[in-house]
């Protein structure tokens, strides 16, 4: 394992050009009928060799050396962030979810010369290229044999575009470094002991930064294997850990929770994960997992930009984020000073970037994050007396009921409370006077059991449920809508309020 943090991705990778012990896994099928492949490290830099030959000879020189990849996490996206490192192309992760103009903006926008895809993919205009059609694989066949080289990076080069999720506005392409990658790589390495003889399983999509940063980088500082579903599945995610020996995985948003809802096996702890590291997990599903499987669940915070980042520590409350480090704080919206406990503000870096690294093509957004030197995350967050910070919804999030603004994820939180419900969103929608009418969305297995009397019930008996707080139209839903990282789309919901098809109930304030 590394012992230092590497200033570049290509340093991580070199030591790996040799190595025949340990590798890339691609993970398929069903543990009933199991589909895998394997090729080594030294096998796989020889196949990305290949690959940023075939790319530098279709790309324009005199064009940014941007290149979209529409893709499953597949030995071929491994096989792209190689070549990368190699050859300074920069693959830009395009979202599988975006369709019609929205993609083609990204594509646009990221200055993409062409798109890999890992299907026949119709692209009106974008040059693309089906990576797994036979013609493809004649062509990396005629560049079989190119020098494995790694080029000498700085830490502030370009290694990859991420887009942003999307949820409060139209994605942005967050600059992702060397330094970017390979700090967050080598740190989690070091903090889990990971090294040569573990298998690292990415299932998250490799498109966004959790898979890179949290996923594929610790594995590759680690020396160790590396094991991808193309898509994540719960009732394959132990099965695949099983079949591989996966020692380590990373998460974001609501994994845990659906491998949580698969049938218990009284054989569920007897499985080689360790740990389990990611961000966004439900407060309540973290020790549930931890205990029901026997893995250490090590849940943090933060965003693509990296400009705020926290960590759960032993004495973090339920419910808490972790607490605030030096230069982290909250501060009021409109005023910018520091918020008193149990008041909701913006979680700020007053320090400065922290990892951010900016935006590509959109300084008029990058200065906004890093107004009067300070880095503005966009998320609302509140801390207690002891100083552990808690979430409280996204800047875009703000309900404004009765003249004060309220953050969504502390009402989310409390009506989590109500039995039998699976996930809760809590969004506004307009209210018939001024301002907003406070709307939740809960999900519940059997939707129509539903009784409208216990849930009342159950709101008038929260003490800590302000009366603003209180959600006076329930939508009752098997599912919501949500991105390919799992994060609900509250502006869709928003935007439908009563005009969907599922159960609407109205709540009247007691």
């Amino acid at each position: 394992m590394a012992t230092a943090l590497a200033p570049d991705v290509s340093a991580l990778l070199a030591p790996l050009a040799d190595v025949d012990n340990r590798g890339v896994h691609g993970v398929t099928g069903t543990s009933a009928r199991p589909e895998s492949s394997f090729v080594s490290w030294r096998n796989h830099i020889r196949d990305a060799a290949a690959l940023a030959a075939v790319l530098r000879a279709r790309l324009d020189p005199d064009r940014p050396p941007h290149v979209g990849v529409l893709a499953g996490n597949t030995p071929f996206f491994s096989s792209l962030l190689v070549a990368a490192a190699m050859s300074g192309i920069v693959p830009v992760g395009l979202n599988p979810t975006r369709r019609g103009a929205a993609l083609h903006r990204d594509i646009a926008h990221a200055d993409c010369q062409l798109v890999l895809a890992d299907h026949a993919t119709a692209l009106p205009g974008i040059d693309t290229v089906d990576v797994e059609s036979a013609a493809f694989a004649a062509e990396l066949d005629a560049h079989r044999g190119s020098e494995v080289s790694f080029r000498v990076a700085e830490p502030d080069d370009l290694f990859m575009l991420i887009f942003t999720s999307g949820t409060s506005g139209e994605p942005k392409a967050v600059r992702c470094t060397h330094e970017k990658v390979a700090f967050p790589g080598t740190m989690l390495a070091q903090r889990f002991g990971l090294g040569p003889s573990d298998v690292c399983y990415l299932s998250m999509p490799l498109f966004h930064s959790n898979a890179i940063m949290a996923g594929w980088a610790p594995a590759v500082a680690a020396g160790a294997s590396i094991a991808l579903r193309r898509r994540f599945s719960a009732s394959q995610f132990f099965p695949d850990i099983r079949r591989v020996g996966a020692t380590y995985a990373n998460y974001v948003g609501k994994p845990l929770s659906y491998i949580l809802a698969t049938p218990e096996r009284p054989d569920d702890a007897d499985n080689p994960l360790r740990v389990a590291y990611g961000n966004e997990g439900a407060p309540r599903d973290l020790d549930r997992f931890a205990r029901r499987f026997g893995v250490q669940v090590v849940d943090g915070f933060g965003s693509s930009e990296g400009g705020v980042s926290i960590a759960r520590t032993p004495d973090t409350p339920e419910g808490a984020l972790g607490p605030l480090t030096d230069g982290i704080g909250i501060a009021d919206v409109d005023t910018g000073a520091p918020c008193a406990p149990g008041v909701i503000g913006e979680l700020v870096n007053t320090a400065g970037r922290g990892q951010f690294r900016g935006y590509y093509r959109d300084p008029q957004a990058e200065a906004e994050r890093m107004r009067g030197g300070v880095y503005h995350s966009g998320d609302l967050a509140y801390r207690d007396a002891d100083g552990f910070a808690y979430f409280a919804g996204r800047l875009g999030d703000w309900l404004r009921v009765d003249g004060e603004n309220l953050g969504t994820a502390p009402i989310e939180r409390i009506l989590m409370r109500y039995p039998g419900v699976t996930e809760v969103a809590v969004y506004p929608i307009p209210d018939d006077g001024v301002g907003d009418r406070v709307m939740a969305a809960l999900v519940l297995p059997d939707p129509a059991g539903f009784d409208p009397s216990a849930f009342r019930a159950f709101l008038l008996a929260q003490d800590d449920l302000g009366p603003k707080q209180w959600p006076t139209v329930v939508r009752v839903a098997a599912a919501l809508p949500r991105t390919e990282t799992f994060k609900v789309l509250k502006r869709q919901l928003s935007a439908q309020g009563t005009d969907c098809t599922d159960p609407i109930h109205e709540m009247p304030r007691p």
